[in-house]
């Protein structure tokens, strides 16, 4: 017992340190980023909120992208060269971790080409959402392809079942950030709560790979905050949305919810649901607008993204921010406990997480009602939100 108390102290340590490691990281990326973005080109100029006058750099992404990797080759060059040097209780677990280091490189690998895809954005090459539609699809049926996809049980065990689900997650968690990247430290904010309940969830069932890349994760998304809070000095541009939001789908489909002869509970595998639940909602709410009202796509100001239908029950952004935050984090905490989970349990995480969701909607119909009615609201767009200069 003590033995396993002092393994999982070390491991928590080593945690620390790395988020740490992360959290630096990403500050100083995000502090070049914030300087160096506009002189090369990455730059953003919404003249109609009075607080971001200046240009702001679009460069977050990129720095997010850099430190992110960095952070995780460092971890790599330590496995390979300073093994002998690790304490026992990570050490152990190295095999393991390397044994999987080939769906790290894969995952990687294709956040860096959603990066791209969106960093041509930023740049204004105009692509048009058609093919930064149909570049999201191909990026994601490879990772699907090479094995790192939804391993679904039961009735419904078909490869092809579970690549298509995989797709069809990965695609919408990427265009949910980019969707949410429209206020200050929101689409981060939610990245980094997503991050840590994801990497806590993950700990409850013994796994270490998923962990180990969102506390890297969180650690550089916290960095970059520092920055990209109320009021803005850098921006996460489409480069950023696009990499968090494929990174952190491709990692919730590598996690392990399930392990055969423990007592862990199958319900854990609605924990990616729980944790995504506020920017799957996003996504969805904007693509039902959309179609909803046969208008074409944008990520530029959209009245459809239900962060700004907050601002029209009175809030302020940093309060919108501040609610969806804790929207998210309500949404999620039920997956601490799912391993352990039985049908009643589950079903009643689920309509915890339902009802948390649930509040946003009945505040943005009453803000659509307000807006069709003609009630008096407070102007779009106002001071504080993040990216209103987006081109569509």
């Amino acid at each position: 017992m003590a033995g396993a108390t002092a393994e999982l102290t070390t491991l928590a340590i080593v945690g620390l340190l790395l988020t740490g490691f992360a959290f630096l990281a990403g500050l100083s990326l995000s502090g070049l980023a914030k300087r160096w973005g506009p002189a090369l080109g990455l730059v953003d100029f919404p003249g109609r909120a009075p607080a971001n006058r200046k240009g702001v750099s679009r460069a977050g992404g990129v720095a997010i992208w850099l430190a992110t990797v960095v952070v995780l080759g460092t971890g790599a060059l330590v496995f390979i060269f300073g093994r002998t040097w690790l304490p026992g209780a990570v050490g152990r677990h190295v095999d393991g971790l390397w044994y999987r280091a080939s769906e790290l490189l894969i995952i990687l690998v294709l956040s860096t080409g959603a990066m791209v895809v969106g960093l041509l954005g930023d740049l204004a090459i105009n692509l048009g959402w058609r093919f930064r539609l149909a570049a999201q699809v191909a990026l994601a049926a490879a990772l699907a392809a090479s094995g790192v996809r939804v391993t679904l049980f039961g009735p419904v065990t078909a490869p092809l079942v579970g690549g298509l689900v995989t797709v069809l997650w990965v695609v919408l968690l990427t265009n949910a950030f980019v969707f949410l990247n429209n206020m200050d430290g929101l689409a981060a904010g939610i990245g980094l709560v997503a991050a840590v309940l994801f990497a806590a969830a993950q700990m409850q069932v013994g796994s270490l790979f998923a962990p180990a890349v969102m506390f890297v994760v969180a650690g550089v998304l916290a960095g970059f905050l520092v920055y990209n809070r109320y009021p803005a000095q850098l921006f996460l541009g489409y480069s950023g949305g696009n990499f968090l939001g494929f990174l952190l789908g491709a990692t919730t489909v590598a996690g392990t919810y399930y392990r055969y002869g423990a007592h862990d509970s199958s319900f854990n595998v609605l924990a990616p649901l729980l944790v995504m639940a506020v920017p799957l909602y996003e996504s969805v709410s904007v693509l039902c607008g959309w179609w909803r009202e046969w208008t074409a796509p944008t990520v530029a100001f959209d009245p459809q993204h239900f962060s700004y239908r907050l601002l029209q029950t009175g809030l302020t952004p940093p309060e919108a921010v501040t609610a969806i935050l804790l929207v998210s984090m309500g949404a999620g905490l039920g997956t601490l406990v799912l391993h352990r989970a039985d049908a009643l349990g589950a079903a009643t995480v689920v309509l915890q997480a339902s009802c948390a969701v649930g509040v946003v909607a009945v505040l943005e119909i009453a803000a659509v009602r307000r807006e069709r009615t003609g009630k008096p609201q407070q102007p779009l767009p106002c001071p504080g939100t993040a990216e209103l200069g987006e081109r569509r």
